[in-house]
């Protein structure tokens, strides 16, 4: 059996040996967890100091990221703004910032691990100099691509975030003028959002359990602002917080706030279209104007040729 053969062998056992550990570990955790509950084991949480159930705890269970997360990531700063970034990604889990160190450091050494076994199988592999360059800008890659990807992920959500706002606060504009009130609105937009913009319908959804949870209005909205980081969300938790705290009326302000919505999305619509001679200017030049150049020149430059070439090959005699 050829040798490289015989390691896919072995690395496709090994992958699937480690994933029906993962499975069966957690088979047996949940059903751990389901007898400690029926035991009544989870008495301590109602104790007082303890965390509610109803609260996701930040603890990690899973001892290998708690370590991952206790050895690389120390300084609580670092680890506040990377659990940030993470959560404006869409990834709000609490093992997110260990799972993303472990697959920056699984892809710098991967990455070079591939290619040496894939230049071990060639027939004339790679030696020297070379082939230590491509290796250390494998592992460069490796370091920088999930950042890239993750602060491309932020600003794709952000985007999208910003894209569905307008529909919604068209809906919610409905809902308070209807009779509702501002957190009866949040919540019936968040249920009816959820299919058509499922990220801003996730947003309102939160704040509604905060609400019901017991925090204020205000300190609910704020929430929602920073986990979003949108200048749009912002100004209209800025809106309502200024609306409830001097006793105006939030179906106006919401009314007007609508009407500039409007205005700013046709504005930046407008602006896109703006945009497009200047964007259109580049694939112009590369690839319609040297076609033009080519089928306006080319019959002159085949006529010149046809009639100079003779003489000037007679003249050379």
């Amino acid at each position: 059996m050829p040798l490289y053969l015989s390691l896919i062998i072995d690395a496709a056992a090994f992958g699937l040996v480690v994933f029906g550990v993962i499975v069966a570990s957690r088979r047996v955790e949940a059903g751990l967890s389901v007898r400690r509950r029926l035991r009544g084991d989870s008495v301590q949480t109602r104790q007082p100091g303890a965390s509610s159930g109803l609260v996701r705890s930040q603890e990690l269970r899973n001892p290998v990221l708690a370590w991952v997360q206790k050895t690389t990531l120390q300084d609580p700063a670092e680890r506040t703004a990377l659990r940030r970034d993470l959560a404006l990604a869409g990834f709000d889990h609490p093992s997110a910032p260990a799972i993303y160190v472990v697959a920056r450091f699984c892809l710098a050494v991967g990455l070079p691990a591939a290619l040496i076994f894939l230049n071990a199988t060639r027939t004339k592999p790679m030696t020297g100099f070379m082939l230590v360059m491509i290796a250390l800008g494998l592992s460069v890659v490796g370091l920088i691509a999930p950042r890239g990807i993750l602060d491309n992920r932020v600003n794709a959500r952000k985007t999208l975030l910003e894209n569905e706002f307008p529909d919604t606060l068209d809906l919610m504009v409905v809902c308070v003028e209807s009779g509702l009130g501002l957190e009866g609105a949040i919540l019936r937009v968040g249920t009816e959002t959820a299919e058509s913009h499922p990220r801003i319908s996730a947003e309102f959804q939160m704040v509604s359990h905060e609400l019901r949870a017991g925090r204020t209005r205000a300190e609910a909205l704020r929430n929602m602002a920073d986990r979003c980081q949108s200048e749009m969300l912002s100004a209209f938790v800025a809106l309502l917080i200024q609306t409830d705290t001097l006793g105006g009326s939030i179906a106006q302000s919401l009314r007007i706030y609508s009407a500039e919505m409007r205005q700013h999305r046709m504005l930046r619509a407008e602006e896109k279209a703006m945009r497009l001679p200047v964007l259109l200017t580049v694939p112009l030049v590369l690839f319609i104007l040297p076609v033009i150049l080519a089928a306006v020149l080319l019959p002159p430059v085949l006529d010149a040729m046809r009639n100079f070439m003779p003489v000037m090959a007679h003249a050379g005699k």
